[in-house]
C-alpha cells in the first residue's frame, strides 16, 4: 500500500519517490507558468497601445502592474505560509492564476486587462513564495540540491523562453492566447499539488502582521516605481517625495520587524551569515543577468542587423545551457561544497559577460552562440548552490520566509538590472550602452564570485546541511 503524499510525519525526509516525482512536475509547471508571464506580454505591448488606443508608456504598466503585485506581497505571502502551510497557500495561488488569466484573455479594454493583471501578479507571488519551501520538503536532505538545481533550470528557461513562445502564439494568433497557456499549467499544478503535496511544518498560533503587511507593500512597491520613474525621467520633485515616502514607512517598517519574533521581513534571519552573504549574492547575479538579457538584443539588432527571429535564436543558447547546467549542479554540490561551486559558476559567468562586451558588427553567429552558452552554463552553475545555502541556512520552521526571501533577492535584482538598462541607454551612445552594461555585469559577477568564496569554510556539502 503506497504512502499518503499529503500527510507525512513532520520528520520525514522527504516523499517517497512515487509521490517526489509528481510533486516535482506540479511546482515545475506552476513556476515556468508565473515566470512565464514575466515576460510573455513584452513582445506585444505595441499591439495592446495600438488595439487598445493608449500611449506606449500606459502599456508598459501591463508588465509593471504584474512585477509590482508581487513585488509587494511576495513577503506576506510568506510569512502567511508560515501560519497556514505551504501547500495552502501554493495551491490557491495555482487556482487564482488560472481564474485570472481567464479574465485577462478575455479582457476588451485597458483597465480590464490592467486589473486582472494585478490579480493574476498576486496569484504568481503565492506560488513564487513557497516554491523553494516545498522543494526543501519534498526532496530528501541528501538530495535537495538535485530540486534546486531543477527549479533553477525551470526558472531560467522560462524567463528566456518567454519571448520566442509569445512570438509563436503571435504568429498563429491574437495576443488573447498569450493567457490560454497558463489553464493547462495551472490545473495541472492544482491537481497534482493536491494529491502529492505534503502538508509543511507550520505555526498555528502565530498571528498575521496586517500592518506589517501594508508597509511593506508600500515601502518595496513604491520604492520600485519610483526606480522606474528614475528610469523614464519623471518629474524629479515627485520622484523626491515617493522616495521621502519610502524612506518613512520603510523606517517604520523595518523597526517594527527588530520587535517580532518571527518577522515579515526575515530580519532574523539576515543574522545568519551564510544566509546574508547569498542573499546579497543572488540580488548582484541577477542585476548582472538583466543588464545582459535586456541590453543583448539591442545591440544584435541595432548594431549587428539581426532580425527579431535570428535574435531570439541568438540567445536560445543560454536556456540550452542552463537545461544542462541546473541538474548537474544540483548532483555536483551533493560531492562538493556548493560555494565552490558558486564561486567558479560566476567566473565562467564574469567571463562570458566580458567576452560579449568585445563583439563587434563583423562578429559572426558562431562569434555570439559560444559566448551567449558560456554565459548561460555558468550562471545556472551558480544559482543551484546558492539558492541550496539559503534554503539550508534557515531554520524548517522559517523555510516560508526563506523561499519569500529568495524571490525577493531575484526580483530586486531584476528591477535594478532592468532600471539601470534603462539608463544607460538614456545617457550613453546606445552602441556603447550594451557594452557598457556588459562590462558593469561582468564586474558584478566577480564581486558575486567572491562573496560566494567567503562561504567556502562555512558550508559543507548539501548531505550534511
Amino acid at each position: 500500500m503506497r504512502t499518503d503524499c499529503r500527510n507525512l510525519p513532520s520528520d520525514a525526509d522527504g516523499l517517497p519517490p512515487h509521490c517526489l516525482r509528481w510533486a516535482m512536475i506540479c511546482l515545475s509547471c506552476a513556476i515556468s507558468m508565473a515566470i512565464l508571464d514575466s515576460y510573455i506580454m513584452n513582445i506585444v505591448l505595441p499591439t495592446l497601445a495600438h488595439d487598445f488606443k493608449i500611449s506606449p508608456s500606459t502599456a508598459t504598466w501591463i508588465v509593471n502592474g504584474y512585477q509590482l503585485a508581487i513585488v509587494a506581497s511576495i513577503l506576506p505571502f510568506s510569512s502567511l505560509a508560515d501560519i497556514i502551510g505551504c501547500r495552502r497557500i501554493f495551491l490557491i495561488g495555482s487556482i487564482m492564476f488560472c481564474i485570472t488569466s481567464v479574465f485577462c484573455a478575455l479582457s476588451d479594454s485597458f483597465t480590464t486587462l490592467f486589473i486582472a493583471r494585478i490579480f493574476q501578479g498576486f496569484s504568481a507571488s503565492a506560488i513564487m513564495s513557497v516554491s523553494t519551501a516545498l522543494i526543501k520538503r519534498i526532496f530528501p536532505k541528501a538530495h535537495i540540491g538535485r530540486g534546486m538545481g531543477i527549479n533553477a533550470m525551470v526558472v531560467s528557461i522560462s524567463a528566456a523562453a518567454g519571448p520566442s513562445i509569445a512570438g509563436g502564439i503571435l504568429a498563429i494568433s491574437s495576443w488573447h492566447w498569450l493567457f490560454s497557456i497558463n489553464i493547462p499549467l495551472g490545473l495541472t499544478a492544482f491537481f497534482l499539488g493536491y494529491r502529492f503535496l505534503p502538508k509543511t511544518v507550520h505555526d498555528k498560533s502565530r498571528k498575521f502582521d496586517y500592518i506589517s503587511a501594508i508597509a511593506n507593500a508600500i515601502t518595496f512597491g513604491l520604492l520600485f516605481y519610483t526606480i522606474d520613474g528614475f528610469a523614464h525621467h519623471n518629474s524629479l520633485i515627485r520622484l523626491f517625495i515617493q522616495l521621502a515616502v519610502v524612506f518613512i514607512v520603510g523606517y517604520f517598517f523595518i523597526r517594527r520587524q527588530l520587535h517580532q519574533d518571527s518577522p515579515l521581513l526575515p530580519v532574523d534571519l539576515m543574522r545568519i551569515p551564510i544566509f546574508r552573504l547569498s542573499i546579497f549574492a543572488s540580488i548582484c547575479s541577477f542585476i548582472a543577468q538583466m543588464l545582459a538579457m535586456i541590453s543583448l538584443p539591442f545591440y544584435l539588432q541595432n548594431t549587428m542587423g539581426m532580425s527579431e527571429v535570428m535574435t531570439g535564436l541568438m540567445i536560445t543558447p543560454w536556456p540550452v545551457a542552463a537545461l544542462i547546467m541546473g541538474p548537474l549542479a544540483g548532483y555536483l554540490i551533493e560531492k562538493v561544497n556548493p560555494s565552490l561551486i558558486g564561486s567558479i559558476g560566476m567566473v565562467i559567468f564574469c567571463g562570458g559577460l566580458f567576452s560579449l562586451s568585445f563583439l563587434n558588427p563583423h562578429s559572426t553567429h558562431i562569434d555570439v552562440i559560444w559566448r551567449v552558452a558560456l554565459t548561460g552554463m555558468g550562471f545556472a552553475l551558480f544559482q543551484t548552490p546558492n539558492n541550496s545555502a539559503i534554503m539550508a541556512s534557515a531554520p524548517t520552521q522559517r523555510s516560508g520566509g526563506a523561499s519569500g526571501m529568495l524571490s525577493l533577492g531575484r526580483l530586486v535584482g531584476q528591477t535594478f538590472g532592468t532600471t539601470f538598462v534603462a539608463l544607460f541607454f538614456s545617457f550613453i551612445v546606445k552602441d556603447r550602452a550594451t557594452a557598457v552594461s556588459l562590462l558593469i555585469a561582468s564586474g558584478l559577477a566577480m564581486i558575486t564570485a567572491i562573496i560566494s568564496g567567503l562561504r567556502v569554510h562555512k558550508t559543507r556539502k548539501t548531505p550534511s546541511t
